[in-house]
């Protein structure tokens, strides 16, 4: 029986009935007993003790950012000389419903001059490092922070520091137990703003479970992770923070899940510094942000899958600087700029997400960068479908990409890059289903053209082979446009094995190729006896058995 208490033992102690300050009755208070605080203001800074529920008066009616009862039961730590946070938690102890400010130094005139540049000039080597937080929760294996409102501190509202010891009941994702993960330090239901660090921290080893809090206008992250976190992030609301919503970094590997994120002056999720993290990101919703909706950067990793990103003012998902990232199953539409944006060294997996109406690519690879796309879906981007510049290289399988209006080219390979364009549907217009300037592999794909288009004006080809490109099209299915392949002074052009309908004049159009020209086996379907299957000008090209046959219109089928 050593160790248990009862609860018919446990008692209540009453603050200030019984007890003039809160730290006067924890202190008179032993595990399993209720430290119950009427409304006021105290000017104090609490230590915990093991055990014991520190719980302010009243019931849980909403007040103006918090619950009525935190609002009005403040501990105030200004004016106190000391290195204590305002309230340090104890092992299996609970704090419920207070109001916590005033310990640091909080600066206005800084606050405002960083949220004007973002946070560009924020000093990175702060993060990580421990200061006098709110709350406290450090080295404690289970606790509760629970219904409380914490603001105006000058270092992270309410802050969780591990031993940086991460065992096995400390992984951070789904593999973990209901037992272990009752056994975490909960952080529940809080509202944290305002505040110079962040407004919740997670740090050395830390795993809390961080539910359901609302953290906005805190000058680092709303939810900020350093040092190998391991937490679980969950249902949160980010807002108005000067860098990200929630912040990952430096080995962090945590699980966020449902949380809202918006308006942030940089990303609503953002993830960096080194391949060793690796979040699970999942189900959240980003929107209106500064930068992307989720950005990953400096050779992170992690999985990004079912997330929303939408209306941000970069990318809905950016990956950048060396970030190597497995993203499926997203949303991102109506951004700024791409739907996902690879670039700068990134080399990323997409599959099964959702582009759509993006200003600029459905998915954009840019800059050194490397793409796998399997099955993604891109429609109506104003711009390009799939756009790949400045010597990247992208896969893309099985892909649907579809704009019914728009002069730019459905898929772009610009800048020296390389393309593999295997087994994608290709439907809409512009001047080309596929501009080719770098090296371009178009293999057992389907056209579907809204043409073709008649008479003079812009291009208006399947493929679109430019000067000095290289051009291998072999098994596709082509309708609906001018010509099936078009190419001018391209390096080396190759063309075996397609099908090719409804075009103008000649399927196949290759011009004064530089090195070898291959046109092998190609079928061209007509209308009429004045179509040609290829139209070739320039030496040194290899053609043959390339044919035209005659298809019958509907109407003359229907009259045989």
């Amino acid at each position: 029986m050593l160790g248990l208490v009862s609860p018919a033992d446990a008692k209540t102690l009453l603050v200030p009935e019984e007890h003039a300050a809160i730290q006067l009755a924890i202190d008179a208070a032993s595990a399993g007993d209720i430290v119950l605080v009427n409304s006021g203001v105290y000017s104090e800074r609490i230590r915990m003790k093991a055990g014991v529920v520190l719980r302010s008066v009243g019931e849980d009616q909403r007040g103006k950012v918090g619950l009525k009862r935190a609002e009005d039961t403040v501990i105030d730590g200004s004016g106190i000389k000391s290195n204590d946070p305002g309230v340090l938690m104890a092992e299996d102890s609970t704090l419920d419903g207070f109001t916590v400010t005033g310990i640091g130094s909080y600066d206005e005139e800084k606050w405002k001059r960083h949220y004007a540049t973002r946070g560009d000039d924020q000093e990175y080597e702060k993060f990580g490092q421990l200061g006098v937080a709110g709350v406290c929760v450090e080295k404690v294996n289970q606790c509760r922070v629970i219904n409380n409102v914490v603001h105006h501190i000058g270092y992270t509202g309410i802050l969780i520091v591990g031993d940086d010891q991460v065992g096995d009941d400390q992984v951070g994702d789904d593999q973990v137990g209901d037992d272990q993960v009752s056994k975490r330090p909960h952080i529940i239901g809080n509202v944290s703003f305002r505040n110079m660090g962040g407004g919740i921290g997670v740090m050395h080893g830390a795993s809390p479970t961080i539910e359901s809090n609302l953290c906005f206008e805190n000058f680092y992250a709303g939810i900020g992770h350093a040092s190998n976190a391991t937490p679980r992030v969950i249902n949160n609301t980010c807002f108005g923070n000067i860098r990200a919503g929630i912040g990952i970094s430096e080995g962090s590997q945590p699980v966020v899940r449902g949380n809202q994120c918006y308006d942030n002056r940089r990303a609503g999720i953002g993830v960096r510094t080194g391949e060793e993290t690796a979040p699970l990101i999942e189900g959240n919703e980003c929107f209106r942000n500064e930068m992307a909706g989720i950005g990953i950067s400096d050779e992170a990793t992690g999985i990004v899958r079912d997330n929303r990103c939408y209306r941000n003012k970069e990318a809905g998902i950016g990956c950048r600087e060396g970030a190597r990232p497995t993203i499926e199953g997203n949303q991102c539409y109506e951004n700024n700029m791409a739907g996902i944006g690879i670039e700068k060294g990134a080399s990323a997996t997409l599959r099964n997400n959702q582009c759509r109406e993006n200003r600029l690519a459905g998915i954009g690879v840019r800059e050194n960068a490397t793409a796998h796309l399997y099955q993604n879906r891109c429609e109506e981007n104003q711009t390009v479908a799939i756009g790949v510049d400045s010597e990247s290289n992208v896969t893309a399988i099985s892909n649907h990409l579809i704009r019914t209006g728009g002069m730019p080219p459905m898929i772009a390979v610009k800048g020296s890059s390389t393309a593999w364009l295997i087994g994608n549907t290709i439907i809409g217009g512009g001047v080309a289903g596929v501009l080719a300037q770098g090296d371009v592999r178009v293999l057992g794909n389907e056209f579907i053209g809204n043409g073709p288009r008649k008479g003079p004006g812009p291009p208006h080809f399947a493929v679109w082979g430019h000067e000095d490109a290289r051009v291998s099209m072999v098994n596709n299915q082509i309708r609906g446009w001018r010509h099936g392949l078009s190419t001018n002074k391209s390096f080396s052009v190759q063309a075996v094995g397609n099908e090719i309908r409804n075009f103008i004049d000649a399927a196949i159009v290759v011009k004064n190729s530089k090195r070898r020209t291959q046109i092998l086996s190609n079928v061209a379907y007509s209308n009429g006896d004045q179509d040609r299957c290829v139209n070739i000008e320039g030496e040194g090209a290899i053609s043959r058995e390339n044919v035209v046959k005659i298809e019958e219109s509907a109407s003359e089928a229907g009259a045989k």
